[in-house]
């Protein structure tokens, strides 16, 4: 993927088992993909909420004495990547407070369009953050709700919110998951056993062994404690379109996840013949770049008869390109995630399948790679149309500015990255790929947005409004 382009989080919980954290800490360690700024897990053992959070990966957050510090049959956990307030311990999740009604922990994947406006309204009647995130704003409104019973407050609370939110809550009784009503992100119900288990991916089910259920309705809460599980439906009122996240499809999801009614694995495939279909090219062979590539240019492969050969390997220990500051290391980076397979390229006319374009600097220098390795030509394709716009639903792209299909054609952008020929594939042809495309968000591409957002959006807002800037 290129540099910038960056997911929300990821979410799993436990209701009703011994090892609760335990399962969580594996459930969220194959939800890593999702977010590796910081991870979390909150428990409750029937008395007292036990909380651990660091910054870093799954497997450097937790080793076994934190673990056992995580006693509870009850268990929320995430995984963190920032696309509201900075990369600080303070805003890492789970969030936990105790207020009258007693002590709540919140777990949230997406962006809420109108934070900003909720967080002056409470702040203006003596609410006082700890954070900023957007995440916190539901919290206050939570402890503001005068209901008799928890859910009424949910509810009323949950009706003010706008745009994209995928919510974890563990209350005191119950484990709670819920879906927006547009359904931007993704939220999955499985059992092990008599234990019920919530999360962003099947995958995350199928590393405990756990079985795939149904996934949570866009615009259900599910309600998980003693009683059994039980729905409600706080938007049923409120008539909303799906706007399911294309992106889960096309980048984002693990491949052996099932997704909105569909196998993400399968989708690629069908993204990369559609891309064959509409951009075929004379060549030798089908390359990835991996790993999001891989099942997009097996699909291309299929469809153009073109041999299909992994020509770069990836360095999975190596970090995220944008973490350091310094530009010349930052580059020197960029060299060692990814080596080409010399004997593999050499003299050989490449088809490069990548999952999207951003800024282009990560592209430019991976085809730079592949020319030094041998290549003969090199076309690439691209399993995505030229993205052109912000998203405000839980993506972290840059701003229209830095976005390369915003400042130069498709020429200068094949110049650039210094190819023999560039293919994105079309909007109608990515829509093909899957099953309802009516329930699909399309806005990072086509500029129409589900749910209305006024200017360019800014993941630090709310620290400028607290006045913090952005540390």
């Amino acid at each position: 993927m290129d540099e910038a382009v960056k997911h929300s989080c990821g979410l799993f919980g436990v209701y009703g088992h011994r090892d609760a954290a335990r399962l969580t800490y594996l459930g969220l360690y194959s939800l890593q993909h999702r977010g590796e700024e910081a991870a979390g897990i909150v428990t409750y053992d029937g008395k007292t909420m036990h909380t651990h959070k660091e910054m870093g990966l799954v497997s450097e957050v937790f080793n076994e004495q934190t673990l056992h510090g995580l006693p509870g049959r009850m268990a929320i956990g995430h995984t963190r990547y920032s696309t509201t307030g900075s990369s600080t311990l303070k805003n890492s999740q789970p969030l936990v407070v105790t207020y009258a009604k007693g002590s709540i922990a919140v777990a949230h994947n997406g962006n809420l369009v109108n934070a900003s406006e909720l967080r002056q309204q409470l702040e203006a009647n003596g609410s006082i953050f700890q954070t900023t995130v957007d995440s916190e704003i539901i919290l206050h409104l939570l402890a503001r709700a005068t209901n008799k019973e928890f859910q009424d407050d949910l509810v009323e609370c949950l009706r003010l919110l706008k745009g994209a939110f995928t919510l974890l809550f563990l209350t005191e009784r119950e484990l709670i998951g819920i879906r927006d009503p547009n359904g931007f992100r993704p939220l999955v119900l499985g059992r092990l056993n008599k234990t019920a288990v919530l999360a962003s991916e099947t995958c995350a089910l199928d590393i405990i062994g756990a079985k795939f259920v149904r996934e949570v309705e866009p615009g259900e809460a599910v309600c998980i404690g003693a009683g059994g599980l039980r729905s409600r439906y706080p938007f049923k009122d409120q008539p909303t379109s799906r706007s399911h996240c294309l992106f889960e499809h096309v980048y984002f999801a693990r491949p052996d996840s099932f997704l909105f009614g569909e196998s993400v694995q399968a989708v690629r495939v069908k993204l990369g013949r559609q891309l064959a279909r509409e951009h075929p090219v004379e060549a030798d062979l089908v390359m990835p770049i991996p790993d999001s590539g891989n099942f997009a240019a097996l699909g291309y492969s299929l469809e153009s008869k073109i041999p299909f050969a992994l020509g770069m390997i990836r360095n999975h220990y190596v970090g995220r390109t944008f973490i350091q500051p310094a530009q010349e290391i930052r580059d020197l980076k960029i060299r060692v995630k990814f080596n080409p397979i010399k004997e593999i390229i050499k003299g050989k006319r490449l088809v490069i399948v990548d999952d999207s374009i951003v800024r282009g600097n990560t592209t430019r220098a991976r085809v730079k790679s592949l020319r030094e390795a041998g290549a003969k030509a090199i076309h690439m394709r691209v399993s995505c149309p030229p993205t052109r716009h912000a998203c405000f639903y839980g993506i972290d792209f840059p701003s229209k500015r830095e976005l390369i299909a915003n400042t130069l054609s498709l020429d200068e952008i094949r110049k650039f990255i210094g190819v023999e020929s560039l293919g994105y594939l079309s909007l109608d042809g990515m829509l093909k790929a899957v099953r309802q495309p009516a329930d699909y968000c399309t806005a990072c591409w086509s500029g129409t947005y589900p749910i209305p957002f006024g200017g360019e959006g800014d993941k630090f807002a709310l620290e400028k409004h607290a006045g913090q800037g952005r540390c």
